[in-house]
């Protein structure tokens, strides 16, 4: 879940100064994806070196670093690549040496960023140790440098200079894990390799001339090569010809676990990719912006590309090649270029303070916007094009399996209820990783659906793996366009959230629920009995984004709360029943990751079976007492609390005369006040306030809203 970003001009005219400041804010741009450590590598003042800088802590810190080393930022070029990286820490703890880029060596021969985790880094690095090589770092990704250097030099002695993305193809297969990489080296001088396996990139082009086709071709090696006759071995280097390969992996390993040499497989380093062609033949200047989130890119470009894992990304001479290692069975033959609807200002905190704060703010248009186009308000239909044609065979489904993690999780939990309401089938919901520890049957009449928003989600691409793989009909209900889980699944739901830049998810949550409900309605349209139901909830679907407004006016309320009676607090207990268990999971899950105070969301069912134990007239606790079926059981929990001298925080519906009446009664009681909508809507609004609490218990505390320690945006590792 680290941040990537590499920039690529050629003949477009920049200074050092304007390549480092370009990297540089890239990484802003992308430090909600990690923050513990930054760096990026550019072309140094000798011919053929790379200058590294990188630096502990935030891009803040960098820039010191970076201004302390004062590089000459007058130097001009015409053609020049870099690269930067944003860390949050796997392998080895925050320090400089651990930092990215990584280098094969002093001489900086070959650096490399590095999001996800290499599984078998140990098994190499002690390969490579045994050949001589030394390593500076704890981290996984110097292996892959080294890795480089060593089958580069290898290749060099027996008498072939591989083209960069065939020595790519070489390091990759000795790879297991996951990753997103970029390389630079100085034998490739202004080239940069981009590949990708369960962990996103995607590729901006800027041109000044429009494009000859809105695709890049995808480039594959001769079917028609041969087997060796003999295995090979790195240390007996030995010459082969190009026709005597074969593209299979397992034909080229050597008895000592790495890939031998190999000559160049397919000669396609003079070929042009036609999206790249000028009309007059000329070469076109044109720039490259690499990214792990198009966030960072859509100050310079909205033209995008999204590799595919497995995809090697050659950039060289203003071109784009993609390669891969062998041709996939029905895979696409090219890689569309696409038009991203994303705006600059959408990433802007603009007056708020925090992008938490600022996301908040934007429930109301966020949740109208998940909606718009999609709900008929006045003949009470749901339209979703992504669905339609599959809706048929799940309704024929033996079940529901909704898979997700965190937040996404929550907002399966507080709609499975409505699920089994209008389908009639039985509904389970998994946290992805324990999903796949548990190994849990999956059958081809199931139907699995897939939450996640970032659509890069580690554990759950994992399990739509493992579900593949047991023909069960996928859905997918994702925030990102072109995400991994969006390309995967065989329809599904784009939330239309926007980009969500805080760690902690907040429109997604609520933009993810009524994307889920307006699944589960559509699934039940074919019943008459369901008809009175599914009006009034689209009805009230309708209002939602006015009465999270009205709900948004509670904030000096809520501010003054975190203020008083919850600050200096080591713990709060959350009692919802019924929609409002979600709630309740939701609400303690955002308080302990961004204000760092421990809090739980219990079942107010449960609190006679052990939960009772903890309240006093210290422990603070918030409970739902909103209006639905099980208001009286939630009047009775909440009883217990008050009977035990605990002094709930009721989030309830406005002029409730019960809890009017109580606080009549005890002056210690305090309620925070909600518009009442349908009972399996409630949770959208009431979820609101303990998003505003959790944003100022850490507020007040001095504490880096968007940036929480030990987490990240997109958990793209496992």
């Amino acid at each position: 879940m680290c941040g990537i970003f590499g920039y690529c001009n050629y003949l477009v005219e920049k200074t050092r100064g304007e390549i480092i400041d370009t990297l540089v804010e890239g990484l802003e741009r992308l430090e909600y994806r990690g923050y513990d450590s930054t760096g990026i590598a550019i072309d140094g003042d000798e011919p053929d070196s790379i200058d590294i800088f990188r630096e502990i802590g935030k891009v803040s810190s960098l820039k010191e670093q970076i201004k302390k080393a004062n590089p000459n930022r007058d130097v001009t070029y015409l053609t020049h690549s870099g690269i930067a990286h944003t860390r949050w820490a796997t392998h080895g703890q925050p320090k400089q040496v651990n930092c990215h880029p990584q280098r094969s060596d002093a001489e900086n021969q070959f650096v490399i960023i590095h999001n996800g985790i290499i599984t078998n880094f140990r098994e190499l690095k002690t390969l490579l140790m045994n050949k001589g090589y030394t390593f500076e770092s704890d981290t996984d990704t110097e292996c892959i440098a080294k890795l480089f250097l060593h089958l580069y030099q290898t290749n060099l002695k027996s008498g072939h200079e591989l083209d960069f993305h065939e020595l790519s193809k070489l390091v990759l297969m000795e790879l297991e894990g996951s990753y997103g990489l970029l390389c630079k080296s100085i034998h490739y001088p202004g080239e940069v390799i981009a590949t990708r396996k369960g962990s996103p990139l995607l590729i901006g082009v800027k041109s000044e001339k429009k494009l000859k086709v809105d695709f890049v071709d995808v480039e594959f090696p001769d079917e028609n090569a041969a087997q060796p006759e003999t295995p090979m071995t790195i240390n007996e280097p030995k010459v082969i010809k190009s026709s005597s390969l074969k593209s299979n992996k397992s034909d080229f390993h050597s008895k000592d676990g790495l890939m031998p040499i190999a000559a160049n497989e397919f000669n396609l380093r003079h070929s042009q990719s036609r999206a790249f062609l000028s009309e007059d033949g000329a070469p076109n200047p044109i720039e490259f912006f690499i990214s792990s989130d198009a966030a960072s890119v859509i100050k310079y470009t909205k033209k995008v590309l999204f590799l595919e894992d497995d995809d090697i990304a050659h950039i060289y001479d203003g071109e784009l090649h993609i390669h891969r290692s062998r041709k996939d069975v029905g895979g696409s033959m090219t890689r569309s270029i696409q038009t991203l609807e994303l705006e600059l200002a959408q990433i802007m905190k603009g007056p708020y303070k925090h992008f938490m704060q600022k996301e908040i703010y934007e429930q109301p248009e966020s949740t109208y916007n998940t909606m718009r186009g999609r709900l008929d308000f006045d003949n009470n239909l749901v339209n979703l094009g992504g669905l339609q044609q599959f809706i048929p065979t799940i309704r024929r489904a033996r079940r529901l399996i909704m898979i997700a993690c965190g937040t996404s999780y929550h907002s399966c939990l507080a709609t499975r209820a409505i699920f089994e309401e209008f389908s009639d089938l039985p509904v389970s919901i998994e946290l992805a990783s324990d999903f796949l520890d548990r190994k849990c049957p999956v059958f081809r009449d199931d139907v699995c659906v897939f939450v996640s928003q970032s659509g890069e989600t580690a554990d759950t691409m994992f399990a739509l793996n493992y579900v593949m793989e047991r023909g069960a009909l996928t859905v997918g209900i994702v925030n990102t366009v072109g995400s991994s889980i969006s390309r995967a699944t065989n329809c599904g739901v784009h939330i239309n959230a926007g980009p969500e830049i805080g760690v902690a998810s907040t429109k997604a949550y609520t933009s993810q629920y009524i994307a889920l409900v307006m699944f589960a309605v559509l699934l039940g349209e074919d019943r008459i009995s369901k008809t009175e139901r599914r009006k009034e909830i689209i009805q009230g679907l309708k209002l939602i984004p006015e009465q999270i407004k009205q709900v948004l006016k509670l904030e000096p309320r809520i501010k003054q709360l975190c203020e008083n009676e919850l600050s200096d607090q080591k713990s709060l207990l959350l009692l919802g029943r019924g929609y409002q268990f979600a709630s309740a999971l939701e609400g303690a899950l955002k308080i302990k990751e961004i204000s760092y105070m421990h809090s739980e969301g219990v079942l107010a069912g449960e609190l006679k079976h052990g939960v009772l134990a903890l309240v006093d007239e210290e422990l603070p606790i918030i409970a739902f007492g909103t209006r639905d079926s099980l208001f009286p059981k939630v009047v009775s929990s909440i009883e217990q609390v008050t009977a035990r001298k605990g002094h709930p925080i009721i989030i309830c519906n406005e002029n409730d005369e019960v809890w009017n009446k109580k606080k009549s009664e005890n002056d210690k009681f305090i309620t925070l006040e909600v518009p009442t909508t349908v009972d399996c809507l409630q949770g959208l609004i009431n979820i609101i306030p303990l998003q505003l609490m959790s944003y100022w218990l850490a507020s007040n505390k001095g504490i880096d809203v968007d940036f929480p320690r030990n987490l990240a945006k997109s958990v793209t590792v496992e």
